[in-house]
Formats: C-alpha cells, structure tokens, sequence
C-alpha cells in the first residue's frame, strides 16, 4: 500500500520537521538584573525572606523580624519602599532570587562556599557557630565526636546539612536525617520533648529558643566561627556595594546594635531552674486565670500574653502573693493604686487584675511622648517603680544628651538613680513641668 507509507514517512517529516524548530528556538533570555539605578528609580526594594521568629513575622498586623527590621533601616537608606517577598521554602529562595522575584536574600543565611558558586554575599554581619542541641537528660552527647553512630535531624538545604557532610566525609559516622522545610525552632521543640535525639542550630537561634524550650541545651559546636550575611545576584555589583555600605555605618552609629538588642537582648542570661519553674506554672496556674487575662488585656487594649508575662513576674500567678513593700496580689498592687481605682479586696483576683491592667494604660497615656514600643516599655517600667523615677530617668537622659523618649535611654539612667549626687541633679535642678505649668512631683507615691 504505496499510499499509506507515503502518508506515514509525510507524518514523519512533519514530526522530525518540527522537533528541528523548537531546537533551533533560542532559550530565553535570563531576567535582567536589576541596578542600584533601577531600584532608585522605581522607588521599591523586595526582599526575599521566610515567615518565622527570625527573619520575618506579624505581631498584632504589625510586621516584625531581626532580618525585616533590618531590611527596613536598608530600605529606609535608599528613600524607597520595602516589599516582602516570603519564599515557599528555605531552598527556593536562591532560586526566587536568581528568577528576579527579589532583590537582595535577608534570611539569616549563613555564607557558605557552596552558596557563593550560586549567590553573592555581602559582608558578614553576624557572626554565629553551628551547635549540638540535645535534651538535658542526654548525657551521652555533648560534643562532636559524641555523634558517631547518632542521627541528627536538621533542615533540608542548610549550612548545617553541608556542616554535617563534612564531618561525614572526614570519617564521622553521623546518619543525616533532613525535613524538606521545616524551621530550626521546630526540631529543637522536639528535642525538648523527646521526639527526636538530636539537631543543629546557630548560636543565636540556639540561644534565644533555649528560654522556650529549656530541656534542650546548647551543646558543644560542630564549627567554626561562621559569618551570616545578606545575598545578591552575581551581577547585583551596585547594589552588593550599597549593603556593605550600609552594614558598615549601622555598625558604626549603633543601629545595628540597637536593632539586634531588640531581639536578642540577655539571652546570654540563662536560669534553668527559674526558666523550668516559669513553664510548669505556665501549665499549671496561667489557666485558671487565662480568660479573665485575656478579657481584661482586650477591654485596654493589651495583648493578653503581656499582660500574662507581667503577672507572671509580679506575683508567678499567686493571688495571695504579698511584697515586702507593702504591693498585693496577682498584678501587685499598692494600696494607693488600689484606692484610685476603687478596689474593695485587693486580693480578690478579678478586682486585681482589672485595677492593675488600668494602672497600665493610665501610665501608657500619660508618657504620650514615646511611641511604639518605647512608649510600652516606658509604662511597664513606671508600674514597677514609679512615675517619679521615671520623671527623674528623663530628666537625667536629657542632661546626657540622650532622647528622654527612648527605652534606650532610660535603661541607662535609671540604674544611676541609686547614686545621690544623680538624684540630687533629677530633683532640684530639673523637674519638669506638666502643660498647666505646675513642677511634677518627685514621688507620686505609685511605686
């Protein structure tokens, strides 16, 4: 059948025809990488992250984050927006970054020679070590050659993955067990309840998570020192420039400091028994009291978890708790605080926790002055010692050139009230005055 073959050798061509045209087809070109200029000019900066207690967050529809933060204070620099793009996994953000979908990585990712064949980095500015993490009552492993014949379970695609291939092929026999996404918060959680043995952590992720999960403790490193830095397209060169810029200067004026000081301020600080002791009451006691918290907090306008904390540190949610210094109950309450709002039994909880939260928002209206979280930490301070030390705290920040308005400021000048010769500068020559004029007594008797 002459005419069939003819029709199939035709079907044939045509196929061979059209698999030559699309192999002769130019791939696409790469996405252009954006300048410095560009950047300027469109008046945006997207940064590529992941959504966790590091990097990137919301609290109460406010975006928060070490590395967002920063981003920001970048972005800020420029006089250009900030746009947040979070990568759906740890490994797909080189990848966002190289399909043009970001700008610049701030991930807290650490610099690794296996990332630089890929990405360019900036200058480190965070210098971490890779640490065992194992449960307190693992004796067994402590340091690195503890994990011979022991499986560790970390990240899929992390510089501790890469860590751990190296020791592997330096003859350490360590089985490998990787989770394709999943945060390094998560497998210390599990440490700390015994579902899994061991995993890895930087020190500052290390350090700030032990508060949380105090059954798993900060072992001995698997490396050495190690920089975390932002990333950039090869061919980002303006734009890398502009980021050391940047880190330099922060460095340099104590932004970065003051940033970092946010998020990781004490956690060097350390107490396992108070830490132990603060989670089982969180288990045992906060429950009874949780609703009333929680519907208090809301009628003010507090995040009830604040509210829980500050009660914790007062009274550890004793009810019947009472103070050398003549302070009452769950909040602490003195009795000057208690007549102003009217309290009948001061250790009745209810009565407590509603006077107390009051206390609160009276002291966060009256230093209007601060704001954000300055102006938080500012009235937590007065309820614990008093408007009048606070009033004094100011005064004494002015003479020091530094901003009455800023918690930063008064950490530093209210621990100088215990010197007289301070206290004397505070409330002779520098008492403020209210709006009617009148001076602002030293002590309004509110401790």
């Amino acid at each position: 059948m002459p005419g069939v073959h003819l029709f199939q050798r035709a079907c044939r061509l045509i196929l061979l025809a059209a698999v030559m045209i699309v192999a002769c087809e130019s791939p696409p070109p790469p996405p252009a990488v954006p300048t410095l200029d560009d950047i300027l000019r469109n008046g945006e900066i997207t940064v590529i992250t992941r959504n966790n207690g590091q990097c990137y967050y919301l609290y109460r529809g406010e975006k928060r984050g070490f590395e967002y933060d920063l981003a920001q204070l970048f972005a800020d620099e420029l006089g250009v927006r900030l746009n947040v793009k979070i990568a759906d996994s740890w490994e797909g953000m080189i990848p966002s970054l190289m399909d043009g979908e970001g700008h610049f990585i701030a991930a807290a990712m650490t610099i690794t020679p296996r990332r630089r064949q890929q990405i360019a980095f900036s200058r480190g500015y965070l210098a971490v070590r890779q640490h065992i993490i194992v449960h307190r009552s693992n004796t067994q492993v402590r340091k690195v050659k503890d994990l011979n014949g022991r499986r560790v379970h970390v990240r899929r695609g992390t510089s501790y993955q890469e860590r751990l291939e190296q020791l592997r092929d330096f003859g350490l026999n360590v089985e490998i067990v990787t989770y394709p996404d999943i945060p390094t918060e998560e497998l210390i959680r599990m440490v700390a309840e015994s579902e899994i043995e061991t995993t890895i952590a930087d020190t500052n992720i290390a350090q700030r998570n032990r508060r949380y999960y105090p059954r798993a403790i900060v072992a001995d490193s698997i490396s050495d020192l190690e920089q975390l830095g932002w990333a950039v397209h090869p061919d980002a060169t303006s734009l890398l420039h502009r980021i050391n810029q940047f880190f330099a200067k922060i460095k340099k004026n104590g932004k970065f400091e003051e940033i970092y000081n946010r998020y990781h301020e004490g956690v060097d600080a350390f107490d396992y028994v108070d830490l132990n002791t603060f989670h089982r009451r969180l288990e045992t006691r906060l429950p009874r009291y949780r609703k009333l918290i929680e519907t208090t907090a809301d009628r003010y306008g507090f995040d009830w978890r604040l509210i829980a904390a500050q009660i914790y540190q007062e009274s550890h949610f004793n009810p019947a708790a009472k103070s050398h210094a003549g302070a009452y109950g769950l909040m602490q309450l003195t009795k000057t605080v208690a007549r102003k709002f009217n309290v009948k039994h001061i250790l009745n909880p209810r009565e407590n926790v509603k006077a107390g939260v009051q206390h609160l928002k009276d002291l966060y209206d009256h230093f209007d002055q601060a704001i954000g979280d300055d102006r938080l930490f500012i009235a937590l301070a007065a309820y614990n010692v008093g408007q009048g030390h606070i009033w004094d705290a100011k005064n004494l920040a002015r003479q020091m050139n530094l901003d009455p308005n800023k918690w930063d400021s008064l950490k530093q000048t209210l621990p100088l009230l215990s010197y007289s010769k301070y206290l004397q500068v505070c409330k002779i020559r520098l008492l403020p005055r209210t709006r009617a004029g009148h001076l602002y007594p030293a002590d309004i008797g509110i401790l």
